[in-house]
């Protein structure tokens, strides 16, 4: 490889990082607050990607969705992260109502391939991630009604060799939803010029009795 080919890849690298942690970033607010996690006058208004979206000014949360970003930001630029997981769970019992899962794959050049691809239009990124972002808002009209109080984990799946900071990121728990009990949805998904991600929910649902 070209030291030019090099260093072309590795500003690409950087500038698809800092995209998909933004977008990371946009996609959580918009489930916390569509899904009522916390009250909606904690969140305010803001212009991105060409719509409105809603973000939290609660500083506890803006501090921990800060310094998980800032983690993130490091595993995709080593490579290291496979996916990323948002989980509300019932404040009470812990019991996982919905994963909001986040794939994250590395983007396979064409094989036959001898000129780099030319760069992906910035306004196409944009145009899909706009996509998922209303995805999430609609979702909201037919994942069951949450009625208890809820809380969230985030949580990363990362590579045997990921470097993790000593005494964070330290769940385990994966609050997997019991098969038979979960219904799953796959959604739009977005790339860039590196990066694929693939999001997909899956919720809880009991059917009623006699159903």
């Amino acid at each position: 490889m070209t030291s030019k080919q090099a260093n072309r890849q590795a500003i690409t690298l950087k500038g698809s990082t800092a995209v998909v942690t933004e977008f990371f970033k946009y996609a959580v607010n918009t489930i916390l607050f569509q899904r009522e996690v916390y009250p909606s006058d904690d969140f305010h208004m803001v212009k991105k990607y060409g719509q409105t979206l809603l973000v939290s000014q609660d500083p506890a949360l803006e501090d921990y969705l800060e310094k998980i970003l800032k983690q993130v930001q490091k595993w995709l630029l080593s490579g290291s992260v496979t996916q990323l997981v948002l989980v509300i769970m019932s404040k009470e019992t812990r019991t996982p109502l919905e994963r909001w899962m986040f794939d994250i794959k590395l983007v396979e050049p064409p094989p036959d391939s001898k000129e780099p691809a030319p760069p992906k239009p910035e306004s196409e990124i944009q145009s899909e991630i706009r996509a998922i972002l209303k995805q999430i808002i609609s979702m909201v009209t037919y994942l069951p009604v949450i009625q208890e109080a809820t809380k969230f984990n985030i949580l990363a799946y990362t590579s045997e060799s990921a470097e993790v900071p000593t005494g964070e990121w330290l769940d385990a728990d994966p609050h997997a939803i019991e098969a038979g009990k979960s219904q799953q949805v796959k959604m739009r998904s977005f790339s860039t010029d590196i990066h694929r991600v693939e999001p997909m929910v899956a919720y809880r649902f009991e059917p009623e009795h006699g159903e």
